[in-house]
């Protein structure tokens, strides 16, 4: 059970490695979360979702006073970690404590991004790139590197207990290359074909990976999208959706289900075929180089 009356701050280095916890008496009675980007969208769903549920769940983003909020309105179930994906020194100070906190997670959630309209042409555009990938991808990576080792030892078959699940948000958009989205889809892409990889390396560890594919989600980051967004969900009806995905550790899911039909159309779909119907679609809007809306 939780100490009740008991919280601490600490400061590490530098403001990305801002904590807030609970303190616990028998961490093993919860189950433990792990989620990346969980100060609004889809990860802020999915904390909520989890935490109504007792369990115990870490919370890693840039915006620590969001963050802050969630834990007040679930006292003494939420680790507040104030940090930013790309900084794997944080991310592993941030995992080590958890751990030494609350025990292995039961469940890493890798799911901080960002999306923003980009265009080759644009010279202001080449550090949008860079962003995109380095939080879509590698972001994910440096989200469940300080966690793997602990999982996979959590799962000794002496114990009798799994190692635990990876979760990691992409995108229907990594199907195909979108039109005024190349980073967007090339770093959601590239975070189908890393999870696929992990998977295999992790295989007969007792460590599961699950990659979800949401659609559209109603989120910050679809709010300015200027086009029609088919089966749109809301974020905590899609969370919902993906903590059963987790829970039954599927593999590879589509969320909704209609997106992962359009999904398998679009792969099949001739080159020029695809190149007909998507040259003149709506394109997200440029921010000039400016990636600010986040998950």
């Amino acid at each position: 059970m939780l100490d009740q009356g008991y919280g601490i701050q600490e400061s590490g280095n530098s403001a990305a490695a801002a904590f807030s916890v609970p303190r616990l008496l028998n961490p093993e009675s919860f189950l433990r979360i792990v989620i990346s980007g969980a100060s609004s969208g889809i990860g802020l769903a999915l904390a909520r979702y989890y935490l109504t549920r007792g369990a115990l769940v870490a919370t890693f983003a840039r915006r620590g006073e969001l963050l802050a909020a969630l834990s007040t309105a679930f006292p003494n179930q939420v680790f507040v970690y104030a940090l930013d994906v790309r900084d794997a020194a944080a991310v592993q100070r941030a995992a080590a404590d958890f751990m030494a906190r609350a025990g292995c997670p039961d469940v890493v959630i890798a799911n901080a991004g960002v999306s923003v309209g980009t265009l080759t042409e644009f010279a202001e555009d080449c550090d949008a790139f860079q962003q995109v990938m380095d939080i879509n991808v590698l972001g994910m990576v440096k989200t469940f590197q300080p966690f793997v080792a602990a999982m996979r030892a959590n799962s000794s078959l002496t114990k009798g207990r799994p190692g635990g699940v990876l979760v990691g948000i992409a995108s229907v958009a990594g199907f195909r290359g979108l039109p005024g989205a190349g980073a967007y889809s090339a770093s959601k892409a590239a975070a189908i074909s890393y999870l696929e990889s992990l998977r295999v390396e992790l295989r007969g560890t007792g460590v599961r990976v699950v990659t979800i594919c949401p659609g559209y989600i109603r989120t910050p980051m679809t709010a300015h999208n200027p086009y029609h967004m088919p089966f749109m969900l809301d974020a905590d009806v899609a969370a919902a959706r993906m903590a059963r995905a987790i829970e039954r550790q599927t593999s590879f899911t589509v969320i909704p289900w209609q997106m992962g039909v359009v999904g398998r159309v679009l792969k099949v779909l001739p080159r020029c075929v695809y190149d007909y119907l998507f040259a003149k679609a709506p394109h997200k809007p440029r921010n000039n180089g400016d990636v600010r809306r986040k998950t």
